[in-house]
């Protein structure tokens, strides 16, 4: 097999689903016993007023499905390329709604979930 080079990888990467990306991590961090965790950043002595500003950003989203609205097939189909759900759990969570999809999310991956939701006719909100 030939080598990819990182740039390749990264085409890959962004090619991939939510999904398809976790199950990828899960596969990496067993092959190599290693796991994937966010860099952290040791934090300096900062003015109160900042430290305030830094305390009420936002890291972590939770994704609301408020309504499934007319198309209701392509939402579920969305609710199962965004989570590891099977038909029958993403239609219940659909019929369902108000439902998390998405809990503890990144601000990118919350963002691009919704953006697909609502592409397939759904009311979202983020939290």
């Amino acid at each position: 097999m030939a080598k990819l080079s990182a740039d390749e990888l990264l085409e890959a990467f962004k090619e991939m689903t939510l999904v398809e990306l976790s199950d990828f991590v899960k596969k990496f961090e067993e092959e190599f016993d290693v796991e994937a965790a966010a860099p952290v950043a040791a934090v300096a002595a900062a003015p109160a007023a900042g430290a305030a500003a830094a305390a009420e950003e936002k890291d972590e989203f939770d994704v609301i499905l408020t309504a499934a609205g007319d198309k209701k097939i392509g939402v579920i189909k969305a609710v199962r390329a965004l989570t590891s759900l099977g038909l029958a759990e993403a239609k219940a969570l659909v019929d369902g709604a108000p439902k998390a999809v998405l809990e503890g999310a990144s601000k990118d991956d919350a963002e691009k979930a919704k953006a697909a939701l609502e592409e397939a006719g759904a009311s979202v909100e983020l939290k």
